[in-house]
């Protein structure tokens, strides 16, 4: 994907799947387990709480990581004791920090691409954990611009969250390539304010299980971030 690119002056990446591995669904089950197990209800119950509370997650509606807890406990129509809450909110924070780990490629990427002069930007669809742990991140020092949904209360394919970036980025919409795994129907979305938007399917690309996926993205793809 030879001159993905020439003519612009940003990169602008999507964070889960595309700067991180995707995660099987074995890992998945587990946390969804791990957690579970505090609530006193059973994996299948939680993950369903968990996906009814999605929307409100990423765009910040749920609050911080111990309101969300507790609101968790309120769907699935537990009471917990603020050891509990405390232990859950410890439990949920440390089981989502666990995926925040960078595919090998990823810095070595982004540090390549600011050599060549390009700005750095990052959308992601994320609740606060994200935020949260971000200056503690790798990715904070290499990374000059990130957007996260639950900061900006909306999430993608909205496009003030494009906007956003190109503007904190300080260049135009035109001049960004939009990097993701197709989550959220970002491709479509980052399209649509005239960013060259391209699909990372990597060789984990079949474990996806994103929300608003677009499978039928016939524009650019790749397999490695090191093609970038």
């Amino acid at each position: 994907m030879a001159g993905l690119i020439d003519d612009m002056s940003a990169v602008v990446f999507d964070f889960y799947g595309t700067l991180t591995p995707i995660s099987p669904p074995d890992v998945w089950a587990d946390q969804a387990a791990r957690l579970a197990a505090v609530f006193g209800v059973s994996p299948e119950e939680f993950v369903t709480a968990l996906n009814d509370s999605f929307g409100d997650r990423m765009t910040g509606a749920t609050g911080d990581v111990r309101q969300t807890v507790q609101g968790l406990a309120e769907r699935l129509g537990v009471q917990l004791s603020e050891q509990q809450l405390d232990e859950a909110s410890a439990l949920r924070r440390q089981v989502i920090e666990s995926t925040f780990g960078l595919r090998p490629e990823a810095l070595p990427t982004i540090r390549r691409l600011r050599e060549r002069g390009m700005k750095i930007g990052l959308v992601s669809d994320c609740s606060v954990e994200l935020p949260d742990a971000w200056e503690r991140l790798p990715l904070a020092d290499v990374i000059d611009a990130p957007v996260f949904s639950c900061i900006e209360r909306t999430r993608k394919p909205d496009p003030r969250l494009f906007h956003t970036v190109a503007h904190n980025l300080g260049v135009q919409e035109a001049e960004c390539l939009y990097v993701g795994d197709g989550g959220g129907r970002e491709l479509t979305g980052s399209s649509a304010v005239r960013m060259r938007a391209v699909l990372l399917a990597g060789p984990d690309w079949h474990r996806h299980h994103a929300h608003d996926e677009e499978p039928d993205w016939t524009g650019p793809r790749i397999t490695s971030l090191l093609q970038l």
